[in-house]
C-alpha cells in the first residue's frame, strides 16, 4: 500500500496568534493488485461462455458427431470385418433399396410408429385427465403408473416375452380358461400378431410418458375457465375439445415429437422380443442394419441401412417443429 503524508497547517488562537504545529499524519491508500492473464480472460463473459461450453462440445463430437460422420463414411465403402474395404459410392443405398427385407422392414417401421404413436397419445392423454381428478390413493397411482417408464427396457420387454410365450403364457392360459380360445396362440410366432404385440409393448412402456407430461401441462390450465364454461351450459366435451385441448397443444405437439424420434428408432424392445422375426416380420430399420452390419459383419451395407431411416425422420421433426411453431405463433 503506498502512503500519503498531509502537509502542516498552522493553527491559529482565538486572537489570530500562531499555535503550535501538529505532526504529519500517514494515511493509508489502498492500491488493487495486478490482475492476471488468466484472470482478466476470465473477466471477458465472452471468453467465459467458450470456456464453458468447451467440455459439452467434446461429449457432443466424440459420442454424437464422430460416430454419425464415421457412419456416413461406412456406407459409401464396402468394409467388413476385418477388411477396411474401398470407396463404392451409393452402392450400397441401391442394393439395400432393392433388397425385399429392407422394404419389410421401412413398412414395419412407419406402421409401428405411426400406430404406436396415435395409442400413446390416447391413452396417455385419457390417463393424464384420471389423475388430474381428486380421488384416494391418487398419489400412489401416479407413482406406479411411472414403473413401465422406470423398469430397464430389456428386464420388463424378458417378462413380456414370457406372457407371449405358447407354451407358458399367461394370456393363452387366462384366454382358455374364459373359454375365449381353445388352442394355443403364438403371439410371437404369426407374422400378423408378432408386429401388433410388438407395438402393444411399445404403448405400454411409452403411454407414462405421455401421461406425466399431459397431466403437468394440466396443472397449468386454470379450472376458472372450466367453471365459466360449464356456467355457459358446455358439455364435458366442449370444455375440453375448446378449452383444454388447445392450451395442451403445444406441450402435446412436443411430446409427440420426442416419442416420435424413441419409436422410429426403436431398437431393445423389437431385439429382445422377436430378434426381428417370424421370418423378418418384425423387423425395423435399427434391427434390420443390426442384423447386417453385426451379424454377418457387412459393416457398409449395415451403416447405409441405419442411414436410411436419416431422411424420413429429418422430414418427420421439420414437419412437427414447424408446426409446433405455428401453434405457439396463434
Amino acid at each position: 500500500m503506498g502512503r500519503t503524508v498531509e502537509p502542516l497547517k498552522p493553527i491559529t488562537g482565538g486572537r489570530g496568534e500562531v499555535g503550535e504545529v501538529t505532526a504529519p499524519v500517514a494515511v493509508a491508500v489502498p492500491t488493487l493488485p495486478r490482475m492476471g492473464l488468466a484472470e482478466r480472460l476470465l473477466e471477458d463473459e465472452r471468453v467465459l461462455g467458450v470456456l464453458l461450453l468447451v467440455p459439452t462440445i467434446v461429449l457432443l463430437g466424440l459420442f454424437i458427431a464422430y460416430p454419425f460422420v464415421k457412419g456416413v463414411w461406412l456406407s459409401l465403402t464396402s468394409t467388413t470385418v476385418g477388411n477396411p474395404g474401398a470407396y463404392v459410392g451409393f452402392k450400397n443405398f441401391v442394393k439395400i433399396w432393392h433388397d425385399t427385407i429392407f422394404q419389410r422392414a421401412a413398412y414395419n417401421t412407419f406402421v409401428y410408429t405411426g400406430i404406436a404413436t396415435v395409442a400413446k397419445l390416447a391413452l396417455g392423454m385419457w390417463l393424464a385427465l384420471l389423475l388430474n381428478r381428486h380421488f384416494r390413493g391418487k398419489r400412489l397411482v401416479r407413482a406406479s403408473m411411472l414403473l413401465p417408464f422406470i423398469i430397464p427396457t430389456v428386464l420388463s420387454t424378458f417378462a413380456w416375452k414370457w406372457m407371449f410365450d405358447p407354451t407358458f403364457s399367461v394370456l393363452n392360459w387366462t384366454l382358455y380358461h374364459l373359454g375365449v380360445i381353445q388352442t394355443r396362440i403364438g403371439w410371437l410366432t404369426d407374422p400378423t400378431l408378432a408386429l401388433g404385440s410388438v407395438i402393444v409393448v411399445n404403448v405400454w412402456r411409452g403411454m407414462p410418458f405421455y401421461a406425466i407430461t399431459l397431466l403437468a401441462g394440466l396443472q397449468t390450465v386454470s379450472p376458472e375457465l372450466h367453471e365459466a364454461a360449464a356456467i355457459d351450459g358446455a358439455s364435458s366435451w366442449q370444455r375440453f375439445w375448446r378449452i383444454t385441448w388447445p392450451l395442451l397443444l403445444p406441450v402435446t405437439m412436443v411430446v409427440t415429437l420426442f416419442s416420435v424420434i424413441q419409436t422410429f428408432a426403436d431398437f431393445q424392445l423389437v431385439y429382445v422380443l422377436t430378434g426381428g422375426g417370424p421370418a423378418n416380420a418384425t423387423h425395423l430399420f435399427a434391427t434390420y442394419a443390426y442384423q447386417i452390419g453385426i451379424a454377418t459383419g457387412l459393416l457398409g451395407e449395415g451403416a447405409a441401412a441405419s442411414l436410411a431411416m436419416f431422411p424420413a425422420l429429418f422430414v418427420i421433426v421439420v414437419i412437427q417443429l414447424w408446426y409446433i411453431r405455428r401453434v405457439e405463433g396463434h
